[in-house]
């Protein structure tokens, strides 16, 4: 079976297509709005500092209120709650673009980017909770494909959203940029939120909700929240170790190439991993994903001729490239077993928000360290992340049963 075949028949699920298309769009429009942010502000205000500002204000209230709003949509559901996060995330992005234009001051645009960041719909988070309430009974099986699926469109929005707002922005639309990433964004939740047939139950409001709360705190789930942190906290120092590695050998250029690379090499994995059905069992695999991202992560550090070092960083950007996507795809597969549905899209917000932190800190921590010791410090700093996922998998295994396994 190949590939096609098998994304082809899930997407052949009744009311899968109509919501996956959809979402496909939106992840676009959100992988488009961090730097159509930087793109919009750099040019209204002609520092790079302050679009800095304003992005990072955009991320932080992102990962922050990106729980609540899958708190408020389990409590209440999807068809109620989006519509009303896509239109406060418009009027969010109105506000910000004539913030801009009409030359506001930085503190008032790290508002209104704060504000376009809260409101963001989870519309991944959305997408993997309604994959979850689709394929019951017999088609539980297919699961890890349907999320593996998911994992390639956000992928693909990541590789499509960034090259279109820039190629807008560098044309001298900066606004219109920003105004497109919305649009897609607004578009995407809008059509979802009209898809009844696959929206998630409600959980029950009989105190029910508190009930399905309390599974946020078990133990399997705050393994995962971790492990979604450290592997967060590795590809963001990657992209900070990674480029200051091509610029030390005056070949900036090279960072593109091994982005590209990874990129890649990851999108490759992840189709093969929907593909194949597996008898492991995921917890297990995980421990072998994320054992696998720690072990390809030790050649970043080759020593030796700077051939053998270019060989050994060339090694690991791959290797742990095709671990990365997979992990993740496994987290959410493991928090699907181990949280109550009904608190399901809150628990996919909440890792997508580990995995936002992590990221961030380690960034911080990758830059100082490549600035103390160069591109090497900043190497190092990504293998010790690649090594703290691997072992809170390891060491969680057993804590990652599902909630109905003793």
């Amino acid at each position: 079976m190949t590939a096609a075949t098998t994304y082809r028949a899930l997407l052949r699920t009744p009311g899968a297509a109509a919501f996956f298309v959809p979402t496909a769009l939106g992840r676009i429009g959100i992988a488009m709005t961090s730097l159509s942010i930087v793109w919009l502000v750099r040019a209204a205000t002609g520092s790079y500092a302050t679009a800095g500002l304003v992005t990072g204000a955009f991320a932080v209230a992102d990962a922050l209120a990106g729980p609540q709003v899958g708190r408020l949509i389990d409590r209440f559901g999807q068809n109620r709650v989006l519509p009303s996060a896509v239109a406060a995330h418009a009027v969010a992005v109105a506000a910000l673009v004539l913030s801009a234009v009409n030359d506001a001051p930085g503190w008032l645009l790290a508002i209104a980017g704060a504000l376009v960041g809260a409101s963001l719909p989870q519309l991944s988070a959305v997408a993997l909770a309604r994959w979850s309430a689709l394929l019951d009974g017999e088609r539980r099986a297919t699961l890890p494909s349907a999320y593996a699926l998911e994992s390639l469109s956000n992928s693909v929005a990541y590789l499509v959203g960034p090259a279109l707002v820039s190629t807008i922005a560098a044309a001298g639309r900066p606004v219109l940029g920003t105004l497109s990433a919305a649009a897609l964004v607004v578009a995407g939740g809008s059509v979802l939120a009209l898809q009844r047939r696959t929206a998630p139950p409600v959980a029950a409001r009989d105190g029910g909700h508190a009930h399905h709360r309390r599974a946020l705190l078990r133990p399997g789930f705050v393994v995962l929240v971790g492990v979604n942190t450290a592997i967060g906290g590795f590809f963001g120092t990657m992209s900070i170790a990674v480029t200051a590695f091509a610029v030390e050998r005056d070949t900036p250029e090279l960072a593109a190439v091994l982005f590209a690379a990874s990129n890649a090499a990851g999108i490759l994995a992840v189709l093969v991993y929907g593909l194949s059905r597996w008898r492991t069992d995921p917890r297990r695999q995980l421990a072998g994903a994320a054992s696998a991202l720690g072990l390809g992560s030790l050649p970043l550090l080759a020593g030796g001729s700077p051939a053998e070092v270019m060989a050994g960083v060339v090694a690991g950007v791959l290797l742990t490239a095709v671990a990365v996507p997979v992990v993740l795809v496994l987290g959410s597969v493991l928090a699907d077993a181990v949280v109550d549905r009904g608190v399901l899209t809150e628990a996919f917000a909440w890792l997508g928000s580990a995995s936002a932190a992590g990221s961030a800190v380690a960034a911080t921590v990758a830059g100082l360290a490549v600035d103390g010791s160069g591109a090497r410090g900043g190497l190092l700093v990504a293998v010790v992340a690649a090594g703290a996922t691997a072992t809170l998998a390891l060491a969680g295994l057993r804590m990652l049963r599902p909630a109905d396994q003793p």
